[in-house]
């Protein structure tokens, strides 16, 4: 895809997950922030391994900012001890992101890949359940 193309798609893709989110309830909201977060760290690894050191900062930017979302939704009342353990966990996430993107270690990022996809397999599971 080249140019208005991409773009296009891009405006397609944008507008498709704006009717998903509408539709989705809190649990699925942050199964989307999931995908989109495990999708971002792969992309931030393949930056580093290609040297595009701009699109590596933007990438750990997004992952960051959802990491932060995620955080942001945690409900600290009904979650107890549990929401304060994620939270824990998405702001070692947050710190290790940095030390990644300041080392440029794909190796980093595949450690927080790990961590955050057992939480993922959890919301999933929870989301089975149902």
């Amino acid at each position: 895809m080249y140019g208005n193309e991409q773009e296009g798609y891009g405006l397609y893709h944008q507008s498709d997950l704006a009717i998903q989110a509408a539709a989705a309830n809190p649990h699925q909201l942050v199964l989307m922030l999931f995908n989109g977060l495990m999708d971002e760290l792969i992309r931030a690894k393949s930056h580093i391994t290609g040297r595009r050191y701009e699109r590596k900062a933007q990438s750990i930017n997004k992952c960051i900012d959802i990491l932060n979302a995620l955080t942001s939704a945690l409900d600290f009342e009904k979650g107890g001890e549990l929401a304060l353990s994620l939270a824990n966990l998405y702001d070692y996430c947050v710190y290790r992101l940095y030390d990644a993107s300041n080392k440029l270690s794909v190796d980093i990022i595949e450690e927080v890949e790990g961590i955050l996809g057992n939480i993922q397999e959890g919301w999933e599971k929870m989301d089975q359940g149902k």
